[in-house]
């Protein structure tokens, strides 16, 4: 499975983050695909310190950290030593929504996991989580979906400045905790 399909096949799993005081967990609504040789995606200049988990094999973290506030998590999506990722943009809570709450601080239940950064600070995920296998027993993990997706749309991805006509941005139609404008939310 290459980087565009797996961000597309993201669309409806859950994404679970078993912390301390409980469960987290919340169904992918929105995902976007950074394949080989795109230059908006961090694998475009080759392997890094910062970026050696995206060239991890299929299914793993790859957590970074951007604009000096947010913490972003991608699901690795190559063979070992290729670089491509599919970035969780968004997510319908589903467990620990209390917990969610109090690190989100947010009054609004929509506003949760609604863009990549608010995703990783109600999940609770940071460097400690850079690197893990999801797909294998552990703290974080992917699990499969817990209802039919509804009809799955396509455009460009949201905040670039390179490559920016790609449709590689996916997301469930109709899903009110999809991010982004509206008229890239229909």
């Amino acid at each position: 499975m290459n980087t565009v399909k797996l961000a597309r096949y993201l669309i409806g799993k859950v994404v679970v983050h078993d912390v301390a005081t409980g469960r987290l967990s919340g169904r992918i609504v929105e995902t976007e695909a950074y394949p080989i040789g795109d230059s908006a995606g961090h694998a475009f200049r080759g392997q890094t310190p910062r970026n050696a988990s995206l060239f991890l094999a299929r299914g793993h973290a790859y957590v970074y950290f951007v604009y000096g506030s947010s913490f972003m998590l991608n699901v690795t999506s190559e063979a070992r030593g290729v670089g491509g990722g599919a970035l969780l943009r968004a997510l319908e809570p589903l467990e620990g929504i209390d917990l969610m709450e109090c690190s989100r601080a947010a009054t609004r239940l929509i506003d949760l996991a609604r863009g990549p950064g608010r995703l990783a600070e109600a999940m609770r995920i940071d460097l400690g989580q850079n690197g893990l296998d999801l797909c294998a027993a552990g703290p974080l993990w992917l699990a499969a979906a817990v209802r039919n997706i509804g009809s799955i749309g396509k455009s460009v991805r949201i905040g670039l400045t390179r490559n920016v006509d790609r449709r590689l941005r996916f997301y469930e139609r109709g899903n009110p905790y999809v991010s982004g404008p509206k008229r890239l939310r229909e």
